[in-house]
């Protein structure tokens, strides 16, 4: 079979775990402060916080933006979130005890609806959280429109939280996704375009909220202090969430080969919308000049997806939709709301192997399969 999906490993990563297993200093250390320092370098963000994984980084940034109202709950409420993507978008704003308000999708991009999205802000939302689907960036500028609407008829602007757990490398209006003034959460899960075993990093757009997220990823003690001697003050309680040595040697050594990683999967990607246009009961998605996807997936829209996938199988090729609509989980079953535009597109999303391990040949394979028709 063609995976879906592979780890993208650096033949250094091994060696540069090694050195760090071998050195006796294995917790968050220098090699977590490197890997910040060049993972904001890159990102054109100076305020980068690593964590243990992305879903730690959502819940805290939903904590960060929201946490005020945390300890006696916050019967009212809502975040606003789109149903296409991982659990991990969503469990998030459960675990802050905030209610879900879910947004319809835009067909053409799996995006989020942004005209949905402006007509359900109310007094009631505390946060966004948009979801850069496959790695192709929501329209930052018409979200920038939106919330000044909303703050001038709510005299609040609500804070957004950008789930990139996709979009390594991607960007909008020529600028990286992660220095647009919003929260961004990163994921370097084993199967994503730069990969740290596991782990994750939150992007902040101020310094208050990058200090104060340095100090809740573990337990809200601030590491830098003589805590043998003269123990710190704990003024915010937090969690212990960050990242560790171990994990940033593996992140650091990917980093220096993730270009090569995430140019393969854009090629691949051109590939496929080149010589897959026009198919009869195939639609691509949306190709908008102003921004660039990192293709971490290539969904397509096909009519009869059972019969698809079993064309796909039977030639050896693994397909699959990744995400499921999470709106339909019992958890949630209270949050239900019409979504015709997600009705009617989901079940058609179907997704081809587009990775940096798919060969000329494979997605020669992958093309004239299809061309066969199922």
């Amino acid at each position: 079979m063609i995976p879906l999906f592979s780890v993208s490993m650096s033949p250094e990563a091994p060696a540069a775990a090694a050195q760090v297993l071998s050195s006796g200093r294995i917790g968050q250390g220098a090699k977590v402060e490197e890997f910040e320092r060049a993972l904001a370098e890159r990102i054109g963000n100076p305020r980068v916080t690593t964590l243990n994984s992305a879903t730690a980084g959502l819940q805290l940034a939903l904590h960060l933006v929201a946490g005020d109202r945390r300890e006696e709950g916050d019967p009212e409420g809502e975040v606003l979130s789109t149903p296409l993507t991982m659990e991990a978008t969503n469990w998030a704003i459960l675990a802050n005890r905030l209610r879900i308000r879910w947004v319809d999708v835009d067909p053409a991009t799996l995006n989020v609806d942004l005209d949905d999205l402006a007509r359900k802000i109310s007094p009631r939302t505390r946060a966004i959280v948009v979801v850069h689907f496959a790695g192709y960036p929501v329209d930052l500028d018409r979200l920038g429109q939106i919330l000044d609407e909303a703050e001038a008829r709510f005299g609040f602007r609500p804070a957004v939280i950008e789930d990139s757990a996709h979009a390594w490398g991607a960007t909008y209006r020529g600028d990286p996704i992660g220095s647009h003034g919003n929260i961004s959460v990163f994921s370097f899960q084993a199967i994503k375009h730069l990969t740290s075993g596991d782990g994750g990093a939150l992007v902040l757009p101020d310094d208050e909220l990058h200090r104060r997220a340095g100090l809740l990823r573990w337990f809200g003690i601030d590491r830098t202090a003589d805590r043998l001697r003269n123990p710190p003050d704990v003024v915010e309680w937090g969690y212990k969430i960050h990242m560790n040595d171990i994990n940033a040697s593996i992140g650091l050594a990917n980093l220096a080969a993730v270009d090569g990683v995430l140019a393969r999967h854009r090629d691949n990607a051109a590939f496929y919308d080149r010589e897959l246009a026009g198919i009869p009961g195939l639609e691509l998605t949306e190709r908008a000049g102003d921004r660039e996807s990192s293709f971490w997936i290539y969904p397509m829209k096909v009519e009869d997806r059972e019969s698809f996938m079993k064309r796909m199988d039977d030639a050896g090729i693994m397909v699959s939709n990744v995400h499921e609509r999470n709106d339909l989980h019992t958890c949630v079953r209270e949050y239900s709301a019409l979504l015709p535009n997600l009705e009617r597109v989901a079940p058609r999303i179907v997704c081809v192997p587009v990775g940096s391990w798919v060969t000329d040949e494979q997605r020669e394979h992958v093309v004239t399969s299809i061309r066969k028709g199922w």
